[in-house]
């Protein structure tokens, strides 16, 4: 996990820096800019920055807008699969010390292990 938070600082840097190089090397072979023309809108956060698609497809979760009803979704799907494997896991062990017996009559029922040493 630290591994993965230092790569996209890494990441960001590098792109940052990429990015005022090649504005550098823009503006160099560029005409300057018309005085009427505005400057563009800073949005905060990453979609702002400049990047390459490759860094984009690599890291989405970094640019895509959060989903509400997706995130309600999964959160409702993700927490019904560990209550269903709660369940399982305790009924499992309720049922562990049980065994099927058949008494001299023939007929079926259920009898918990008793141990030879008891």
């Amino acid at each position: 996990m630290l591994f993965f938070h230092f790569f996209i600082k890494m990441t960001v840097v590098f792109h940052s820096a990429f990015r005022k190089y090649s504005t550098l090397i823009k503006m160099s072979s560029t005409k300057p800019p018309n005085e009427n023309e505005l400057p563009k809108e800073r949005k905060p956060g990453l979609r702002s920055v400049q990047t390459t698609m490759l860094f984009r497809a690599v890291n989405p979760e970094l640019f895509i807008k959060p989903n509400k009803p997706v995130m309600a979704f999964g959160l409702i799907a993700i927490s019904l699969c560990v209550a269903y494997l709660g369940y399982l896991h305790a009924t499992v062990e309720n049922k562990k010390d049980l065994y099927e017996a058949i008494d001299s009559e023939g007929s079926r029922y259920m009898r918990r292990k008793t141990s030879k040493w008891d």
